[in-house]
């Protein structure tokens, strides 16, 4: 069944955008909850006649998602978590965690909704997590769990070190 979407649902378009779904779906959980109307032809041509308010809300969201990104993009943010033997969390940290973290240090407003689905943090660290701004647009926020940065940035710098000592003692192993 066709249909045409009121506003955006993930995985399938955005507002305007004319879509084929399960007619049950549309049915049952579009039309009730006004996230799509049928695409009959009278509702195409009201459709038709709307696409330049469409375009430029469009416009907005996406220089507002733009905007979002580079408040957010390469920025650390830290969370506190009860940390057990050998770095491992009593429990996770979690995308509304996250998301609250964001907004407390960052003052960004973000959707728990859109971090880093599906991938919670169960060891302390830095951590690279994803927050989906708007469809493409992600930002890539540093997670500190349990440390500060300046901690952060002394286990990678050993990390470095540790690995260039093991890749000299490799290279004399080789040699003779």
């Amino acid at each position: 069944m066709k249909v045409i979407l009121l506003g955006e649902l993930r995985g399938k378009g955005g507002e305007g955008d004319v879509v084929e779904v399960a007619q049950g779906y549309a049915e049952n959980y579009l039309f009730p909850n006004k996230i799509a109307q049928p695409a009959t032809p009278g509702n195409i041509k009201q459709l038709e006649e709307r696409r330049h308010n469409i375009e430029k809300r469009e416009a907005q969201r996406i220089a507002t998602a733009e905007a979002t990104k580079a408040a957010l993009d390469g920025k650390s943010v830290t969370v506190d978590a009860k940390i057990g033997e050998e770095g491992q969390l009593f429990g996770s940290v979690t995308p509304a965690q996250i998301a609250d973290a964001i907004k407390a240090q960052l003052g960004v407003e973000v959707d728990r909704k859109r971090v880093g689905r599906g991938n919670n943090i169960k060891t302390s660290g830095k951590h690279a997590v994803e927050v989906n701004l708007y469809r493409e647009i992600t930002a890539v926020v540093n997670v500190l769990v349990g440390v500060t940065e300046e901690e952060a940035a002394e286990e990678e710098a050993d990390a470095a070190e540790t690995e260039a000592e093991a890749e000299v003692t490799e290279e004399a192993a080789d040699a003779e």
